[in-house]
C-alpha cells in the first residue's frame, strides 16, 4: 500500500492535485503515510535536493479545526524550497497556496528523542527569526485527513524567513505577538502560547517523533514551529506580511 500511494502522489509531480489517498486507501495508517512521506523525501535527495529542515505542522486548534484533524503532524524542508524575504513567488508553480505566520528556530545543537524537552530546545537553539509558510496540497480541495497531509509533506510548499535574528535569553516565546496582513489588511493574529502552550514545546514533540524513525534534528536546520493562527488563501497579486512583537516582520507577494 505504501509503493501505490506514494506512485499516486508522484502523478500530481505532472501539475495537477490527485485524489485523497484516505478515499483510495481507507486502512492507510498514520505511520504508513510518514513511510510515503519519507520515500518522497528520499527520492528528491537522490535527485540532488537537500533537507535544511523540518516543520511542525497542526500545532493550533485553529489550523486543526480548518483540517478537521486532532494532533501535530511534520514535514521535511527542502533547499529549493527557501523564498527570500520579500521575494515574489509564481503562482502557477504551486497548487492551491495558503499562508501562515511562524517563528523559526534554527539549531546549533542536534537534538535527538524520544525524551527531548521544552528547556533543551531552549538551549538547542541558536537564534529564532519570523518566517511566513506557503502551504500547498497536492490533495484535490484540500480534501485531506490526517494521513494525507502527513503523506504529502505535511502539505509544505514553500518558506520565508525574515532577516532579524533574535537570540532567546530573556525573551517569553509566548508571548510575542503576530499579526498577518494580506494587501495592507489584517486578516488574523496569535500569540507563541496558540502553538500546544509554547513554540519550544513543538519542537520538543517534533524531536521525539522524529526518533520512531531514527532521525534526529540536526545543528544548523530550520525548524518551522506551526502557524500561530489559521492559514489564508493566497491568489495572484495578494501580498502577505507578517508582524511579531520582538521579531520585526518578513513578507512575501504571488504573481
Amino acid at each position: 500500500m505504501v509503493q501505490e500511494a506514494y506512485r499516486h502522489l508522484q502523478e500530481a509531480e505532472e501539475g495537477r492535485a490527485v485524489s485523497p489517498l484516505t478515499e483510495l486507501y481507507s486502512s492507510l495508517t498514520v505511520d504508513e503515510a510518514y513511510q510515503v512521506q519519507l520515500k518522497t523525501i528520499e527520492q528528491k535527495v537522490s535527485e540532488g535536493q537537500r533537507i535544511v529542515g523540518k516543520k511542525i505542522g497542526l500545532t493550533s486548534f485553529a489550523m486543526q479545526n480548518l483540517l478537521g484533524v486532532d494532533q501535530p503532524d511534520y514535514g521535511h524542508l527542502l533547499e529549493h524550497m527557501e523564498v527570500k524575504n520579500k521575494g515574489e513567488i509564481a503562482l502557477n508553480t504551486l497548487f492551491q497556496p495558503k499562508v501562515e505566520g511562524e517563528i523559526a528556530f534554527i539549531l546549533k545543537k542536534d537534538l535527538k528523542g524520544p525524551s527531548v524537552t521544552e528547556q533543551e530546545v531552549l538551549e538547542a537553539t541558536d537564534y529564532i527569526v519570523p518566517s511566513l509558510e506557503i502551504v500547498d496540497s497536492r490533495i484535490k480541495d484540500w480534501k485531506i485527513k490526517l494521513q494525507d497531509t502527513i503523506a504529502d509533506n505535511a502539505s509544505c510548499g514553500l518558506y520565508v524567513l525574515g532577516e532579524q535574528k533574535v537570540e532567546l535569553e530573556g525573551l517569553d516565546l509566548t508571548k510575542i505577538e503576530m499579526s498577518l496582513y494580506k494587501n495592507g489588511e489584517l486578516i488574523n493574529q496569535g500569540t507563541g502560547a496558540d502553538v500546544l502552550g509554547h513554540p519550544a514545546k513543538c519542537v520538543a514533540w517534533l524531536a521525539n517523533k522524529l526518533s520512531d524513525y531514527s532521525v534526529i534534528l540536526k545543528a544548523g536546520e530550520v525548524i518551522l514551529s506551526g502557524a500561530l493562527s489559521a492559514a489564508v488563501d493566497a491568489q495572484k497579486g495578494d501580498s502577505f506580511t507578517a508582524e511579531f512583537t520582538k521579531l520585526g516582520k518578513v513578507e512575501v507577494s504571488f504573481g
